[in-house]
């Protein structure tokens, strides 16, 4: 039995790119910084920056709702990449590929919005409509 299972929680580091294969599959990218639990004694504690690649639509939702300074909730599993650089020299990273995300944390919302402040920027208004619960007509 094998198990490859990680779960992170941190910031990111620059807002999430998003790019597509030639089959025109989404695939984002981005890095989070994450602190360790512990440090020496006497020390700061240390800060790890993990790539994280998130395929499909877990990607477009982390393009969509995360930003630079976002905190998330990474889970998925380790993968190890190998290639040659340019000097001919070979090369190894190991990166987390992304089956969910989540949200870190809940900022204060502002009165105009129903999203998180940094979130309504990159969100298409005219999708949602305005519900009245007492017409009875909600979707749960």
């Amino acid at each position: 039995m094998s198990l490859n299972s990680v779960t992170l929680m941190g910031r990111l580091t620059k807002d999430v790119e998003l790019r597509y294969t030639q089959a025109q599959k989404a695939v984002a990218s981005f890095t989070l910084a994450v602190d360790r639990d512990f440090a020496e004694r006497g020390q700061d504690r240390q800060t790890d920056f993990v790539d994280i690649c998130a395929w499909g639509q877990t990607g477009e939702f982390a393009h969509q709702y995360l930003s630079k300074g976002s905190m998330a909730i990474v889970h998925g599993r380790l993968q190890s990449r190998e290639w040659t650089d340019k000097n001919d020299q070979k090369r190894k990273s190991w990166e987390v590929i992304a089956d969910r995300i989540y949200f870190g944390e809940s900022k204060k919302k502002d009165e105009n919005s129903p999203f998180p402040p940094g979130v309504v920027g990159r969100v298409d208004k005219s999708r949602f409509q305005e519900l009245n619960p007492e017409d009875g007509d909600l979707p749960f």
